[in-house]
């Protein structure tokens, strides 16, 4: 197996895989579409995009149900003003069938315009002939049928052949003949398989139903490099000119993935990987056309999800495949991020634009840059900062970036261990060893915590947020500061204990009220890496205490409203009342992969 030939076994089938529009149903490699709109008269409007999580007051609202990864079973409900929908779909021997259920309607019958298309520039035609749509591309021909009455819609903006139906009854849209009790039964059998699957997961099934639930909408077709991946949401992606990969989160995105598709794990982690830019380090984002962050990087968490999808899937050429540049990244990070005492500081690299876009020209080689590059862009930790110019570091040793790089050098050791490249292994571990030793120089004995300091005058900030646990990646950590920073600072309710853990910033911080983005709220992220060190660090009745709280957090707002945040409240656990917590953010399922790994963890 390599990377193209994983390419060509997963761009193939049917999926939503067109990140415009979720009521749109595409078979690879073909591009063959089959693309549902919306005609509600109320409103002059047609919905011609239907997206999870748009915010607009007359922007369609969408409950997602439990679907599968390859698009074999899809479920979700749509309300667009006074029509309701309930949509579901099934894969049956690769042919498409599509059960519309209208819930409610206003004054006029709605219409459904079913448009036939070609997307991504494959090659076919498409065609209508005697009130009946298809398209043939390459040997295979796609036929579209429907069990629903049409009547004459003009006024659609189709650019292509459709046809319109009433959205009166349940009916079907398929690929060969259907009708709706068939539908009904294919469903239900592909259904009660997916529930099956899901149920695997025992008292955190339905926590994995949300994650993967979210992860599996999220998954698109990507096709300026022709590849399968999971961007971070589908609106980003359009933000964004086609598609957008972050950093940590599309590594994130993988390792969820790994619970039960090697497949998208792998994809994920190589799409991310082969961002890579021309000076060896993994950017903060990589979007179309080249657009890249080619000034900064984001929190190095690549070697540690690739170590960790390989113990599930042990196929080495995958880690053969990504060795190379996550050697460069490491490397980049100690040259560009590290100081002459191992110190290591979030920073942004000047460097000459590609595109043109507001990106490249604006909060480059600044401090905000390199909060940017700590991936917690508005952490009241990085307020007032120095900033060198001539290194372009921001002026703080940051314990959450040398906790991190010290878990990125443990697992970039084991990687070059497997793959026979013990040539660089004790290059690793002396730096490694080298930031460790430099982190007990910020531990402060009177505080009982690991402290960042500012490099400007010496001195150790307590502005404190969930990056400070990192530190417990480092060996060197004893078990005397270990118990006086879960004791005085995890379990203190002044600071981050409480009902809904863990905020971004202490509570007792003056930026908590805040509550916006980094300033308080609280992220899957930061939870599963605070995580993943107290399980380093061998704290078993504190990663106990921080699954069980991250899982019902979770729940909380998938049980209400079907959504994934990409943050939550620190004060009332929701994640909506904000305009800036994406409602199906993939990341914020690590909450459920806590506490799914923390139960692995105990067998």
């Amino acid at each position: 197996m390599n990377y193209e030939e994983l390419k060509k076994q997963t761009n193939r089938g049917w999926n939503t895989w067109n990140t415009l529009n979720v009521l749109s149903y595409s078979h690879l490699p073909e591009g063959f579409t089959v693309n549902l709109c919306i005609r509600e008269y109320s409103e002059t409007k047609v919905l011609r995009e239907s997206l999870i999580g748009r915010n607009g007051e007359y922007d369609e609202k969408i409950f997602p149900s439990s679907r599968s990864y390859d698009g074999s079973v899809t479920s979700l409900k749509l309300t667009f003003h006074e029509l309701e929908l309930d949509v579901k779909t099934v894969a049956d021997n690769d042919e498409q069938i599509i059960m519309i259920e209208p819930l409610k309607h206003g004054l006029r019958i709605p219409t459904l315009i079913i448009e036939a298309c070609l997307l991504w520039g494959k090659e076919g035609y498409i065609g209508k002939k005697d009130g009946k749509i298809f398209g043939v591309c390459g040997d295979r021909r796609f036929d579209i049928y429907t069990t629903a009455e049409q009547v004459n819609e003009q006024h659609t903006h189709s650019l292509s052949p459709y046809i319109a139906v009433k959205l009166d009854r349940k009916f079907v849209i398929s690929t060969r003949p259907c009708s709706v009790e068939e539908a009904e039964t294919l469903y239900a059998a592909a259904k009660a398989k997916l529930d099956g699957e899901n149920a695997r997961y025992g008292v955190h099934s339905e926590a994995y139903t949300a994650m993967k639930t979210c992860l599996a909408w999220d998954t698109v077709y990507e096709c300026e490099h022709d590849r399968v991946c999971s961007p971070v949401s589908r609106i980003w992606n359009i933000g964004w000119g086609g598609y957008v990969l972050f950093d940590w989160d599309t590594y994130f995105a993988s390792l969820m993935a790994s619970e039960e598709n090697k497949e998208l794990a792998q994809l994920n982690a190589i799409a991310i990987t082969e961002e890579v830019t021309e000076n060896g380090f993994i950017p903060n984002f990589g979007s179309a056309n080249d657009s890249k962050s080619r000034d900064r990087s984001q929190p190095p968490v690549g070697s540690y999800v690739c170590m960790e999808i390989y113990r599930k899937w042990p196929e080495k050429w995958f880690l053969e495949h990504v060795f190379p540049t996550l050697l460069s990244w490491n490397r980049w990070f100690a040259a560009h991020r590290m100081t002459k005492e191992g110190y290591m500081c979030w920073g942004s690299d000047p460097f000459e634009p590609v595109n043109g876009r507001y990106w490249e020209a604006n909060n480059v080689d600044c401090t905000f840059a390199g909060a940017l590059e700590s991936g917690l862009d508005n952490s009241p930790m990085y307020d007032g900062r120095g900033y060198d110019k001539e290194r372009h570091i921001m002026l703080l040793a940051d314990v959450g970036l040398m906790g991190l790089y010290i878990l990125d050098c443990r697992s970039l050791a084991e990687i070059a261990k497997t793959v026979g490249r013990e040539d660089v292994v004790s290059e690793i571990e002396e730096r490694k060893t080298f930031v460790e030793k430099a982190l007990e120089t910020l531990w402060d004995d009177s505080f009982g915590l690991y402290l960042n300091k500012d490099l400007s005058d010496g001195t150790l900030s307590k502005r404190i947020s969930p990056t400070n646990f990192y530190a417990l990646q480092s060996d060197l950590v004893t078990e005397d500061k270990k118990r006086r920073m879960m004791d005085g600072h995890f379990y203190n309710p002044d600071e981050f204990w409480g009902d809904y853990i863990i905020p971004t910033i202490a509570r007792n911080d003056p930026a908590y009220p805040d509550q916006t983005y980094w300033r308080g709220r609280i992220w899957a992220p930061t939870n599963f890496l605070v995580y993943i060190a107290m399980k380093h660090a061998g704290l078993k009745k504190e990663c106990d205490d921080l699954a069980k709280k991250s899982e019902e957090l979770i729940l909380k707002e998938w049980r209400l409203h079907g959504h994934v945040h990409e943050n939550y409240s620190g004060d009332d656990g929701m994640g909506c009342g904000v305009n800036n917590s994406d409602k199906f953010y993939h990341w914020g399922g690590l909450l459920a992969y806590i506490a799914i790994d923390n139960d692995r963890n105990k067998q």
